[in-house]
């Protein structure tokens, strides 16, 4: 059973007559766990009809790349073969996401559609509304908790947000059932692009060339279970007391997967939650309650991807401090090419560069440096956004978004007062060594680039 409070109308058509129902796949792009897939079976069951999966491939995101678009793609090739494995086609257009489903409603009885939170994706749905005859019905699924049942609110903190999901947790985190496909739409046809051949498509697309491909990371759902499956067999038991040590591997590599909804968070906190695990509540601490923290952020934040968007005392104190003076200035393309004084700051910068991915801890570090280095605290936020968009497979994302956001104070508390950041919140080297082997972190890195010889 799917919990109501995931299922939303976005406008006020009638059922009628047509040949599908429509699922608009855009944001939870996997055959798994897939609430919005498994409500179009169930309705498609329902009025004896097959269920046609739409995906509008639109080689204009912005900010999107190369990168991203290959990972994308990867994903998609195989959510084609899982649904076909249910009787289900899978029709990907070279369009405008609401353009391409407003014209696949036109045969459809009904249409059910997936959620996401940024501003583009929320206009997406809402300009399909107002141009569907057809009901148009939306399914959360990329969140355990639907956001607005978590809050309905802007939250300050973490430790705000936390006893309203935990209150509520049990409520959502149930497992899944698949139900059985009665009638198949394979034989049905529709002008579509191919996406049988990920390279091939991939080079028929008109996108950003840089960065390239990821060095680390494939997409799809079943390399997303590989990883999750060895994380919770050799890194979840201490992930409690080492996911801050950039120099180990104790993170589960989630984020590119559900940044793409190449799996369903449900999925992965009911496998942890059932592990059995020492390290399965800070986990889920991860996973719940700081995720869905940035979801909320972008919900009820309008402003959430620039520096106006940041609670009034962290622009306050920073904006006090912009005159101060910085020991370094780094442009943003030295920045990029990681050419600074700090061999730490630029083992994540590379580690960004080659990966598509950054240990989180060093991101927070890299996030400050960014401010220290920066002429002004606008010009840090834009810069630190910039780069972690191109280069992140989890960038132009709420927990992005979020996570520069918190960079810069947003969803952290006022600190001791110093130059340049005020009373946000600073790092430095000093705390990086004290803390951890931090140069092991640094050869790390160097590694993926083929010189196991670097050293801070």
């Amino acid at each position: 059973m799917i919990e109501k409070e995931r299922i939303r109308a976005l406008n006020e058509g009638t059922v009628g007559r047509g040949d599908y129902v429509l699922y608009w796949m855009q944001a939870s792009q996997r055959a798994e766990y897939n609430h919005a897939l498994e409500y179009a079976v169930a309705r498609g069951n329902e009025l004896g009809l097959p269920v046609v999966v739409f995906f509008g491939l639109t080689g204009s995101f912005p900010e999107a790349n190369l990168r991203h678009y290959q990972f994308m793609i990867e994903g998609l090739a195989e959510v084609r073969e899982a649904l076909a494995e249910r009787g289900i086609l899978l029709v990907v257009r070279r369009a405008a996401p609401a353009d391409g489903a407003v014209e696949m409603s036109r045969r459809a009885a009904l249409v059910v559609c997936d959620r996401g939170y940024l501003g583009i994706q929320r206009a997406w749905r809402a300009s399909a509304a107002g141009r569907i005859r057809r009901p148009l019905i939306q399914v959360e699924s990329d969140v355990v908790i639907p956001v607005e049942e978590a809050s309905g609110k802007e939250e300050y903190a973490a430790a705000t947000i936390r006893p309203k999901i935990r209150s509520r947790l049990e409520e959502y985190l149930r497992p899944m059932r698949r139900s059985t496909v009665r009638r198949s739409s394979l034989r049905m046809e529709f002008d579509a692009f191919d996406i049988t051949d990920p390279e091939a498509a991939l080079a028929s697309l008109r996108t950003k060339q840089s960065p390239g491909p990821s060095q680390a990371y494939r997409g799809g759902f079943s390399e997303a279970k590989r990883r999750l499956d060895s994380f919770i067999r050799s890194g979840l038991d201490h992930f409690d007391e080492m996911r801050n040590d950039p120099g180990v591997d104790r993170l589960s590599h989630m984020s590119p997967y559900l940044h793409f909804g190449q799996i369903s968070p449900l999925y992965i906190a009911l496998r942890v939650s059932r592990s059995g695990s020492p390290g399965a509540d800070a986990y889920l601490e991860e996973l719940v309650v700081r995720r869905e923290l940035s979801m909320n952020f972008v919900f009820y934040n309008d402003r959430y991807d620039s520096f106006e968007g940041l609670p009034e005392w962290c622009r306050k104190t920073l904006k006090a401090h912009a005159g101060d003076e910085r020991e370094y200035i780094y442009t943003e393309k030295e920045l990029e090419r990681y050419r600074t004084h700090d061999p730490y700051w630029n083992a994540a910068q590379e580690e960004m560069v080659l990966t598509g991915t950054m240990h989180g801890y060093m991101r927070m570090y890299w996030g400050k440096k960014i401010i220290e280095w920066s002429r002004t605290p606008e010009e840090a936020f834009s810069t630190a956004l910039r780069l972690n968009n191109r280069y992140e497979l989890d960038g132009r994302d709420p927990n992005g978004f979020a996570g520069v956001a918190w960079c810069f104070g947003k969803h952290d508390r006022p600190w001791g007062e110093r130059p340049v950041f005020g009373m946000v919140r600073y790092m430095n080297d000093r705390g990086l060594r004290r803390k951890f082997d931090i140069d092991r972190y640094v050869r790390r890195v160097a590694a993926l680039r083929g010189d196991d010889t670097g050293s801070a």
